[in-house]
């Protein structure tokens, strides 16, 4: 009987499984934005079980086993890690049509060498041959990293984070895979937090700048920034609910953060000024420092205030937001632009009907000297389901070029993720293959060839200046 997951997985025709198997397959992964905690990395300590690296912290698993009625108990609470992966094996089966079906069975597959579905029956077998892969030395973290050839690896860091364990990568031989730091300012922007004095203070005391006024606080986030660039970061990332853009003055700026030091409440308007002044200031910075910067814009967070109030955020009740892109974003790009102080951007909207007025955004704000200077992003988070990374494809065909795309990222907090490239990867080819055989396309393996190579791999390692040598393609 053929493995579910077999070598022609996702790929239903000859062209197209000629694309992935001699073009994509062999190529390096550039994982540019994930969670993986570099603590993790750079201690490269062994899991004692498949909980412990497959369901801790994986907020899509969760949702799944909430919606089949799984008690919280059995998902974030206290019981045996053997007992949450039992309700995670009797929760698959009914996970059909999600991508957590793929997902599940290609980690499997990859990092274990196992054809068996799980589901309850299965569990205790898939249980036992795990664990006993686990123990070995081929299964640390560095080890599943270099298995799946990363070249490099951006992980999310807090500006306060001293890098300790980036630091401790870099010393570190035998470990090839360049593991840099991301550079994600929420705390900076969130005025209207009631921590945000605090994380005032804790920014004080990191940079050793007295923080009495607005300049020295801009000071101070010059000084991080300048520290994470010292260990090797050249990409920031930042997270909103929408994206704000209400013209501000230095002298407003300033204004609304004094209210905000002094505990006065602050009006939506001030908060979205403030706001817009200083990722402004942060867009300036990241381009004289030739960084990247990343958007991702529309999760609507924590919405369930019972559990969040229980469990706290990232746990799994998040959704996409509705609200009006177009006329922000603009504005935000041409703001930058204006002053030829715009940073290669990547843009990600969580809710899939802004598709187009992303992709036609980014072509308003290209530059001759950059291919793809402004992208729109891989399809994310809720938009990562086979359907979602086609529609993220077509949409950017249709309205700009899919050529110039700079391809997957996992976004994820496990080491057994990178399976999502070669996920990605299968339907590139297998969308470029059924165009193909509808005549939309040329049977042309060298110009298609080289666009899922460039897809896949190449244009992200030039995007973002990655210096590894050039691979092998066979």
């Amino acid at each position: 009987m053929t493995s579910f997951i077999h070598e022609d997985f996702l790929l239903s025709g000859s062209f197209a499984k000629t694309l992935y198997h001699d073009h994509a397959k062999p190529l390096p992964i550039i994982d540019y934005h994930c969670h993986l905690p570099a603590e993790e990395i750079a201690e490269n300590k062994p899991y004692s079980n498949l909980t412990q690296i497959w369901l801790n912290g994986d907020h899509y698993k969760w949702r799944a086993m909430r919606s089949t009625g799984e008690k919280e108990m059995a998902i974030t609470g206290n019981v045996s890690d053997y007992e949450k992966f039992k309700a995670w094996a009797r929760t698959v089966p009914a996970c059909v049509g999600n991508p957590l079906y793929h997902w599940t069975h290609m980690e499997l597959k990859r990092y274990f060498d196992i054809d068996l579905l799980l589901s309850d029956e299965t569990s205790d077998e898939i249980w036992n041959r795990c664990n006993d892969m686990l123990s070995q030395q081929d299964f640390t973290p560095q080890q599943l990293i270099t298995r799946f050839n990363v070249e490099m690896i951006g992980t999310t860091d807090d500006p306060l984070d001293e890098l300790v364990f980036h630091k401790k990568l870099k010393k570190q031989d035998g470990f090839k895979t360049e593991v840099l730091p991301s550079f994600r300012p929420d705390p900076l922007l969130d005025i209207s937090q009631p921590a945000f004095q605090q994380y005032v203070n804790e920014l004080q005391a990191a940079t050793q700048i007295t923080i009495s006024q607005f300049d020295d606080f801009l000071s101070a986030v010059k000084t991080r920034i300048g520290f994470f660039h010292e260990h090797g970061c050249r990409v920031s990332d930042h997270g909103f609910e929408f994206l704000p853009f209400k013209v501000c003055t230095h002298a407003e700026a300033a204004a609304v953060f004094e209210k905000a030091k002094e505990g006065i409440p602050l009006t939506d308007l001030e908060i979205q000024k403030y706001k817009t002044y200083t990722l402004l200031f942060l867009g300036e910075h990241y381009h004289s420092l030739d960084w990247v910067m990343q958007l991702h814009i529309g999760a609507l967070r924590n919405t369930n205030a019972r559990k969040f109030d229980s469990l706290g955020s990232n746990t799994g009740f998040d959704s996409i937001n509705d609200y009006q892109l177009a006329k922000p974003l603009n504005a935000f790009l041409n703001e930058l632009d204006k002053h030829n102080q715009l940073p290669k951007t990547i843009i990600y909207s969580l809710n899939p009907i802004h598709n187009y007025i992303v992709a036609s955004a980014a072509g308003n704000f290209q530059d001759e000297n950059v291919k793809g200077k402004v992208q729109m992003g891989a399809g994310w988070w809720f938009n990562d389901t086979k359907d979602g990374i086609l529609a993220q494809m077509t949409d950017l065909s249709n309205v700009g070029l899919l050529s110039n795309f700079i391809g997957m990222l996992t976004d994820s907090r496990s080491f057994l993720s990178f399976p999502r490239h070669e996920y990605f990867r299968r339907i590139l080819c297998n969308m470029i293959g059924e165009w193909v055989e509808k005549g939309e396309l040329p049977r042309d393996q060298q110009l298609l060839g080289k666009l899922v190579e460039d897809i896949s791999y190449f244009n992200a390692r030039q995007y973002f200046n990655v210096t590894q040598s050039s691979p092998t393609v066979f």
